[in-house]
């Protein structure tokens, strides 16, 4: 199938353009006659589907500017703007060229006689599993303008979290890698030169300097085996994350890593109840949305747990039953879970979850944070301390040997 840019007016008087996939010029052209388009030009494009690079067709947009869509898309929903003509507004809007490109190929189905669902279905990489599933029950329940205002609000959440994960470890990230860099400056170029010095005065070394010097010189040497060890580790590592029961194995060790398990563990829990009440609060049906929330669960272990419990509820068991008898979950997330199954507000002591670990997140990153600033300081002391013992050792002796 081919890609082709296109020039036409519409059946209100409207010049548009834009790409359309076909078969053929022919085929294309019936395409586009079928909703009463007038063809101005048409012509192939070469280079890929959509005239997109293979770098471009597998770019993701930012999460802001899908915030930002899904915002200024409700408000004029709201409006009682029709749906081409909303997205129409927002293909101009657009600052993002994958995202306007999208735009303009869901205006074009939805203007061909496609649903929504339809249209932004066909663009998996831009809209999830999430995100088109909650676009059909609002297409159902002819509450379109409220779901999309859900959404925005859900994906400013994630951002809000990812926001503060990022943030804590910058600094920690910043001095890990300028302290590498010092230590192979050392390493590499400072160093040897003590080693020249100190061999041409014929002194004695302690065995710190000995130990430090030698270690120097094998690095130099041997430079290639840490690096190859490194790759292939990572090479290795990513091999068999790719697999089903490698991908539960690291799961599963990084919720046992101190601290950090804790903190992973508090981001799947906020996820789980973020997204499951707001795909139940959009009226998706509870079988459905379990099987979207495991796909989004961000961790194989929580993921695996809440299939478990779909199989249990499918069979006609509480969804909190299964969770609490798993054993992964907080004992207070499933009693609120439970408490929503009684009165009928599942939706809400889901959205009390989710704001009450977001919480969470955010005051165990500060302790996080808090406790790794010492630690990283302690180690660079202790390795500048190495280094600086090593260096003037073998000096006090030389001024020693010469008195």
């Amino acid at each position: 199938m081919s890609s082709y840019q296109y020039e036409a007016i519409d059946p209100q008087g409207k010049t548009i353009s834009g790409r359309i996939e076909g078969d053929s010029l022919d085929a294309v052209r019936r395409k586009m006659a079928d909703p009463h388009y007038y063809i101005v030009s048409l012509r192939e494009v070469r280079g890929g589907a959509g005239g997109e690079s293979l770098f471009d067709r597998f770019r993701r947009v930012k999460l802001r500017d899908l915030v930002i869509f899904s915002r200024q898309f409700a408000t004029m929903i709201d409006a009682g703007l029709s749906v081409v003509k909303c997205l129409d507004i927002l293909q101009q809007q657009a600052r993002d060229p994958k995202l306007k490109s999208v735009i303009a190929a869901a205006k074009h189905d939805v203007g061909a006689g496609a649903s929504l669902t339809d249209a932004m279905g066909r663009h998996p990489l831009i809209f999830s599993n999430l995100y088109v599933s909650m676009i059909r029950s609002a297409e159902t329940g002819g509450i379109l303008d409220i779901v999309l205002d859900r959404l925005a609000t859900f994906l400013e959440k994630e951002q809000e979290v990812r926001q503060k994960v990022k943030s804590a470890m910058m600094y920690p990230s910043v001095v890990f890698a300028f302290a590498t860099l010092v230590l192979i400056a050392l390493v590499f170029f400072v160093l040897p030169k003590f080693r020249m010095i100190f061999e041409a005065m014929e002194v004695k070394l302690p065995w710190i300097t000995k130990a430090m010097l030698n270690g120097s010189q094998y690095a130099i040497q041997y430079w290639y085996i840490p690096l190859v060890t490194i790759v292939g580790g990572f090479v290795a590592y990513r091999l068999y994350a790719r697999t089903d029961r490698g991908r539960y194995n690291i799961d599963a060790l990084k919720l046992r890593v101190p601290i950090m398990g804790e903190l992973l563990m508090k981001i799947s829990v906020s996820r789980f109840a973020r997204t499951f009440g707001t795909l139940i609060s959009s009226g998706v049906p509870v079988l459905r949305a379990m099987e979207i929330v495991v796909e989004t669960a961000g961790n194989r272990v929580v993921g695996e747990t809440i299939r478990q419990a779909r199989s249990s509820v499918k069979e006609g068991e509480r969804i909190s039953g299964p969770l609490f008898q798993s054993r992964i979950f907080p004992v207070m997330v499933t009693q609120m879970i439970a408490v929503g199954e009684e009165t009928g507000r599942l939706d809400q002591m889901l959205s009390k979850v989710s704001d009450f670990y977001d919480g969470e997140v955010d005051s165990t990153l500060k302790g996080l944070t808090s406790l790794i600033e010492p630690l990283m300081i302690v180690g660079l002391g202790v390795i500048v301390g190495f280094i600086a013992v090593s260096v003037v050792s073998p000096i006090y002796t030389l001024v020693g040997s010469v008195q």
